[in-house]
């Protein structure tokens, strides 16, 4: 078997604030192949977006600190490459789209101007050959009329249109990897449609991989090849979307589906809050919130991996050797 594309490893990412150090990615691991798509899901505040910003070390340094481990992408691990070196991979071969495009845009230059940049940042083209470029992607994600357009400036662009245009420029240099955090959040549920439809044909037609940040469920059920749930820093489980939608494992996972409309019961609501980040509980993560705890849940460590079938994994100590299947078939059908 080839190696990934991207392989993330207990990756530590904090924070020092007046009120203590957040442990906003607290020991995360996944992976993702080349030309498939993995998203990462959870509550806000899980750490998904500090997960995808520690990759190209887009974290503000200070208060932000990779604490630990290691991400390699095609081989090198990033986290230890000065930002110099760093500039081929962060916009180069690994393209970001942001959740607010009107953050990701100058409002005071044009967008063909900003595209130009992006293109020449990367690529030793003239000017000319960058500005046509430009004109190509601005044409390839949907913008009509690029001809008047791209000497426009995002002010003029709706919510929709500047969300394209920040797909363009992440796709400036034909990235390997395209990491999309939550980027049709803003957008009414039309735009989305057309955002996440350009977003798979792109992929298709590049054969890029995409991570994909999102905790609309509904989403990844439409997109995903595998899926790695995030609760609070930590990662409850992962699997092929397949397994994940149909044998949900851990009972944090089993909240959130039961959180999405149209499974043919009531909507559910999980009960209580996210801990504090500067002091989380012992044992699992999950544990104060979690209908099935068990005293096991509240000591130590978080609870390591089991197989739950093939590629799925959940991070729960019901699956360990110590619960027989009776106990687990019981918690599970609660």
């Amino acid at each position: 078997m080839s190696n990934p594309l991207l392989s993330v490893r207990d990756l530590h990412t904090t924070f020092d604030t007046d009120d203590g150090t957040v442990r906003a990615v607290d020991g995360v691991s996944f992976d993702v192949d080349a030309g498939e798509t993995v998203c990462l899901v959870g509550e806000s505040g899980s750490g998904k977006t500090v997960a995808c910003e520690s990759i190209t070390k887009l974290i503000p340094t200070p208060p932000g600190e990779i604490a630990a481990g290691e991400v390699r992408f095609d081989g090198e691990d990033l986290t230890s490459l000065p930002d110099k070196q760093l500039t081929e991979y962060r916009g180069g071969r690994i393209g970001h789209v942001f959740q607010n495009p009107q953050g990701a845009l100058d409002p005071v230059y044009t967008v063909g101007d900003q595209l130009v940049e992006a293109i020449r940042l990367h690529r030793d083209v003239p000017k000319s050959a960058a500005r046509e470029r430009a004109h190509s992607l601005l044409d390839r994600v949907g913008i009509g009329d690029v001809e008047d357009r791209i000497d426009d400036y995002p002010h003029q662009f709706s919510g929709g249109m500047k969300q394209r245009v920040v797909v363009a420029m992440a796709l400036a240099c034909d990235p390997d990897l395209l990491i999309a955090d939550e980027p049709t959040t803003a957008l009414d549920v039309t735009i989305q449609a057309q955002v996440l439809r350009l977003l798979d044909e792109l992929q298709d037609e590049r054969g890029m991989a995409m991570l994909f940040v999102t905790h609309d469920l509904g989403v990844v059920a439409e997109i995903a090849d595998r899926v790695v749930v995030m609760y609070a820093g930590k990662v409850m489980e992962t699997g092929d979307v397949y397994q994940v939608f149909e044998n949900p494992s851990h009972p944090y996972t089993k909240a959130l589906l039961e959180c999405l409309p149209g499974r043919g019961r009531a909507l559910e609501t999980i009960g209580g809050t996210l801990p504090d980040p500067t002091d989380p509980p012992d044992g699992c993560r999950f544990h104060p919130r979690c209908p099935h705890a068990v005293p096991a849940c509240e000591d130590g460590d978080q609870p390591a991996f089991e197989d739950v079938g093939g590629s799925h994994q959940a991070s729960c100590v019901l699956y360990g050797a110590d619960y027989d299947e009776p106990e687990l078939a019981e918690a599970n059908d609660d």
